[in-house]
């Protein structure tokens, strides 16, 4: 199951030389990470209240390959590499075109309410696989 989010860059997203600034990746990144969770129906906010889950970032690997430049219109693919009962991998690339400029592999766990770390919520799980 591909997630695809597109993006449009803005000049708020660039920095001096015109290209979309390092960091902005992260955000378009994340941005497809949470319409992906939405579109499987889960409501992080709901999620949060009920069940004190909250979802966490443990570790990105990412890999810039072209820049992305004022007004490019990009898309955000994600797709599920792994998944255990507490943490899920997702590959995200950012592409122009059908071609890569930005790829990560990140992974997530779910953390409650003390901060540790706790199972995925079984429909999360269910939905995915």
């Amino acid at each position: 199951m591909t997630h695809r989010l597109p993006i449009r860059v803005y000049y708020e997203d660039t920095d001096l030389a015109g290209i979309v600034y390092y960091a902005n990746y992260l955000k378009f990144i994340e941005r497809a990470r949470t319409e992906w969770v939405r579109g499987m129906g889960v409501d992080q906010a709901r999620l949060k209240a009920d069940e004190g889950v909250v979802f966490a970032v443990r570790r990105v690997e990412a890999d810039y390959m072209q820049p992305a430049k004022f007004d490019d219109e990009l898309v955000v693919e994600t797709t599920v590499e792994a998944m255990t009962g507490v943490r899920m991998v997702l590959k995200q690339d950012v592409m122009r075109d059908g071609v890569v400029l930005f790829s990560a592999l990140v992974t997530l766990v779910a953390i409650g309410a003390e901060g540790r770390p706790v199972r995925l919520p079984d429909h999360l799980r269910r939905t995915v696989h």
